[in-house]
């Protein structure tokens, strides 16, 4: 009965092999097709370019979900049985009955929450293991106990699947957890969209997995929503970006947006640095009133402008600001006129560049009407001589004129984010406290990660003034109806007349579609992505965003990613005893009561499933030293391999970790070597570019966050600050090693 039930299984896979194949095949085919389809005609492109994209997306979602499809079946008290997998797969029949059930379907929720107490319509759920289309194991759980049918492969303690992917080598890359999701997983999974879901936990507890799956079960939910306004994943560091980017592929999901915090300015990628005291000085929500208070500086007026005194040839005394006008002579701009510009801007509530223009305007129509005070005055003290068409051309003339465009220029600059920020930067004094100034002074030099919240700060205060752009825009709209009605009366035109006393039943192309309509049909279209949109564009409102190491980012940043989600639906992964950056909030309430109140909902992990007893045991001490009421996850496995600790004098230490590397490196899986950064200029053979697939990587604690290996060596840990060793301490996932020179900090000892 074993054996066939193993065959069963087998059959099942290869008859879903080929229905993949035939998919993908027929995907290929279509891709082909529409390529060779491709015409010069404008409206044939625009639509065929469409359906490539939509046919290449379907296409990668097949390659990538190919391996371990299928992982699962349920079998119900009905007599009926569903097969659990990675997205869903109908059949190539009439009716399109379902092949392959997504585990993210409402059918197969019993597949990760029945249990013997509550079987939820099961008696039995089997985990199927395989290699490529291979099976190669079954675990079978009877979830009805009446039911006395065996087949063999009962796993009686229910666990050996997960076990055994705990176990795994690792390969530098997260693996998906779709196959061994726990139910307290599951519940924040499937959680509600519309909310702000904290999910808080130690190590090894599966938070990234989790909003991951998460990410996924959403977009299949709310595929319409999402699909249009993406998903943003905001991850610390590329390393780590990397390490997770196969995991939504391999769920068949492509259209998400992933970006460190130092990239969430469109056209900024942070590669400066700041020290931690810096970056904790721009990361405080004051410096929002402080770049506010930068802008008003550079709207207030110089010096150079008191108040105008006429003199009998219409000069003024110097230093008054005067424009002059190559055809009218000299135009006087005085301080009150200008003070009252100023208040119209800003009694407008525009942003800085946005209300540049009414600040334009309102000199421009000062100086028309000084200009024609001076051009149209009745010598015997009547009504000015001028009329509406004078005072109109004279206005064009003042509106055109490069010596005007200079004074508004002086007054009210037109500004960008980068010019702002870089100002303050290299001059922070008379904003800040003098210490503080000092640390974030800065004259040129690259962007920081500290920087980009700044940026957009200063971006939301000034605004773009797209008006010309806009314009423009519509000139081009314009035109394109203008040629679409050159071409509709040429075919109108073109008509046979031979039966013109008769109403002809041929319908030409005026009869169907206007000028204004087809101009729109011949318009060039954006096929990129919502992500790719999304990407370019800082003004994108995503329908999602998922922030891992949420404890680390400043009240700046948060002020940033709250402006990227108007509808607060956010899911925050993180743990406060691991906030290793001084500039981070930390506390869940301090980071959101601001925007939400008390609205947000939180859930804790309390299983750790990367890291064994023995080496959170000593982590947990170390954390301890510090925290005394501090209670650590539970592990849910022992290896019987406790951690080692070795001490050696600093002339050996480079030798030694060399040693330990050769010594402890696994034969398949990964090995990291977590060290202060100041010293990894030591070991150059393990050093350079952080690659995860390498089977050995040298990391600082900050680098190896969200991170895990096979084997840990961490080096010198009395460099390290209390949350960041107990970073360190917790990425294994088989054997820790600690190499010393110094004395150990209290806990290892």
């Amino acid at each position: 009965m074993s054996t066939e039930e193993l065959q069963r299984e087998q059959q099942f896979i290869d008859l879903l092999q080929e229905r993949v194949t035939a998919l993908r095949q027929e995907a290929e085919a279509m891709l082909r097709a529409t390529i060779g389809q491709l015409s010069t005609h404008v409206q044939t492109r625009v639509e065929r370019e469409a359906s490539i994209a939509e046919q290449s997306a379907d296409l990668a979602a097949l390659n990538a979900v190919e391996s371990g499809l299928c992982f699962g079946r349920i079998d119900l008290r009905d007599g009926s049985s569903h097969h659990i997998g990675r997205i869903g797969i109908r059949r190539d029949d009439h009716e399109r009955t379902p092949l392959l059930i997504d585990w993210r379907a409402p059918v197969a929720r019993p597949f990760y929450l029945a249990t013997g107490y509550e079987p939820m319509g099961l008696r039995r759920r089997r985990h199927i293991t395989t290699m490529g289309s291979t099976v190669t194991a079954l675990h079978d759980e009877i979830l009805d106990l009446a039911d006395t049918t065996r087949s063999g492969y009962e796993d009686h303690d229910g666990d050996s699947v997960l076990l055994a992917a705990l176990g795994a080598a690792r390969t530098g890359r997260m693996a998906d957890i779709v196959q061994t999701i726990q139910a307290e997983q599951d519940r924040i999974i499937r959680a509600p969209r519309q909310q702000i879901l904290v999910v808080e936990g130690g190590p090894g507890t599966g938070k990234t997995a989790v909003a991951l799956h998460r990410a996924a079960y959403l977009l299949y939910a709310h595929r319409e929503q999402l699909a249009r306004r993406a998903v943003l994943i905001v991850g610390p560091n590329p390393a780590f970006l990397g390490y997770i980017g196969e995991v939504l592929p391999s769920l068949g999901e492509t259209g998400v947006l992933l970006a460190t915090p130092g990239e969430l300015f469109p056209g900024v990628r942070a590669s400066g640095t700041d020290t931690p005291a810096a970056a904790e000085v721009k990361g405080r929500i004051a410096m929002a009133e402080v770049l506010a208070q930068v802008l008003r500086e550079r709207q207030a007026l110089p010096e150079t402008l008191p108040g105008v005194d006429f003199e009998a040839e219409g000069r003024v005394p110097e230093p008054a600001l005067e424009i002059d006008h190559s055809e009218y002579g000299i135009l006087l701009l005085g301080r009150e006129m200008a003070y009252e510009a100023r208040d119209r801007a800003r009694a407008t509530g525009l942003p800085h560049n946005l209300a540049r223009p009414h600040f334009a305007f309102r000199i421009i129509d000062a100086l028309t009407e000084q200009l024609a005070d001076r051009l149209g005055a009745d010598p015997y003290g009547g009504p000015n001589l001028l009329g509406p068409d004078d005072l109109a051309q004279l206005g064009k003339e003042i509106a055109t004129s490069a010596e005007v465009h200079r004074a508004i220029d002086l007054l009210w600059p037109a500004l960008s984010p980068y010019e702002l920020v870089a100002d303050f930067l290299a001059e922070p004094e008379g904003h800040l406290p003098a210490e503080e100034a000092e640390l974030i002074r800065r004259t040129g030099g690259e962007w920081t990660t500290a920087d980009v919240p700044l940026l957009d700060e200063a971006a939301e205060l000034l605004g773009v003034d797209d008006s010309a752009e806009r314009a423009t825009a519509e000139a081009e709209r314009l035109e394109r109806i203008a040629y679409a009605q050159g071409v509709l009366d040429l075919s109108a035109g073109s008509k046979t007349y031979e039966f013109e006393d008769e109403e002809s039943e041929i319908l030409a192309a005026h009869d169907i579609i206007d000028a204004e309509r087809m101009a729109e049909r011949h318009e060039e279209e954006d096929h990129r992505s919502a992500a790719e949109r999304a990407a370019a564009d800082r003004t994108w409102a995503f329908g999602h965003i998922i922030v891992d190491e949420a404890q680390e980012l400043s009240a700046m940043a948060w002020r940033l990613l709250m402006r990227r989600c108007p509808a607060r639906s956010m899911t925050l992964v993180g743990d406060p005893a691991q906030t290793g950056d001084i500039a981070g909030v930390g506390s869940w309430r301090a980071i959101l009561e601001p925007y939400v109140g008390d609205r947000w909902q939180h859930a804790r992990l309390g299983v750790n499933y990367r890291t064994p007893a023995e080496i959170m045991e000593l982590a947990a001490r170390v954390r301890r030293a510090s925290y005394p009421e501090f209670e650590p996850p539970r592990s849910v496995r022992s290896t019987g391999v406790p951690p080692w600790i070795r001490r050696v004098s600093d002339g050996e230490l480079s030798a030694a970790v060399l040693a330990a590397v050769a010594r402890e490196r696994p034969e398949e899986g990964r090995l990291a070597v977590i060290a202060p950064r100041q010293l990894h200029g030591r070991w150059e053979s393990i050093g350079g570019p952080v690659d995860l697939t390498r089977s050995v990587v040298l990391l600082d604690p900050r680098q190896a966050k969200g991170l895990e290996f096979d084997t840990v060596i961490v080096v010198e840990p009395a460099l390290f600050t209390d949350s960041d060793l107990y970073v360190a301490l917790t990425r294994a996932t088989q054997r820790l090693g600690v190499l010393h020179s110094r004395d150990l900090p209290e806990g290892l000892v």
